[in-house]
């Protein structure tokens, strides 16, 4: 927490760049300080602006939480691979996706836990929402298409929630974990959860076992 002897000079920001500069010092003093312990004070003092700008923006140090979560994962996105071949693709994207984000997971999970879920009055499940986003799967069905485009797959045979599943599966051990998972989960997750079924939607009833 940064105290009143150590407080920046407050800076002339204004729009989006003023959004951000006040959601990445929630982001930082959340990390830092707790869920508990971070106030609108200490993160407007952390800002270098006064506390009347956040309370324009957010009631209240919940709402301000859940932006802060929100801005984060949006503003570090994970990389897609493209190794050529959907495996690969897989491969690359869940392990990078367990490693980048078991940091995050971490800490919306403290959070949560810490006193956001009965401050806010939401289900487990609209934070989840919040916090994840409700658009998971429209940024990696590039990888999917590339497989598709290459003969690999059919996209129009393969249900949505067979496409989110291998990222939703990642999703759960990272909140239950805490941490990256093992590369023999993954080849799991891959291997036997995932093309299994892809495989029978693209050969179609009775020829999963044809390619």
């Amino acid at each position: 927490m940064t105290t009143s002897g150590t407080e920046p000079a407050r800076q002339r920001r204004r729009g989006p760049e003023l959004v951000a500069a006040l959601l990445d010092a929630a982001w930082d003093e959340l990390v830092e300080a707790g869920f508990a312990k971070l106030t609108m004070e200490s993160v407007a003092s952390r800002a270098g602006t006064g506390i009347a700008v956040l309370y324009r923006r957010w009631a209240n140090k919940d709402q301000l939480v859940l932006a802060a979560l929100e801005h984060y994962r949006n503003s570090h996105p994970v990389d897609l691979p493209d190794t050529g071949t959907l495996r690969g693709d897989l491969l690359a994207a869940l392990t990078g996706m367990g490693e980048a984000r078991a940091g995050f997971s971490a800490i919306a999970a403290a959070t949560a836990f810490s006193g956001l879920l009965a401050d806010t009055g939401l289900t487990p499940t609209q934070v989840r929402d919040r916090i994840i986003g409700d658009q998971r799967l429209p940024r990696v069905r590039a990888i999917y298409q590339r497989a598709h485009d290459r003969g690999e797959i059919d996209l129009e045979r393969i249900p949505p929630a067979v496409l989110a599943m291998p990222f939703d599966l990642v999703r759960h051990d990272l909140l239950m974990d805490l941490e990256p998972l093992k590369p023999a989960r993954i080849r799991s997750i891959v291997d036997e959860l995932f093309l299994p079924l892809v495989l029978s939607h693209h050969n179609g009833p009775g020829q999963a076992g044809a390619v």
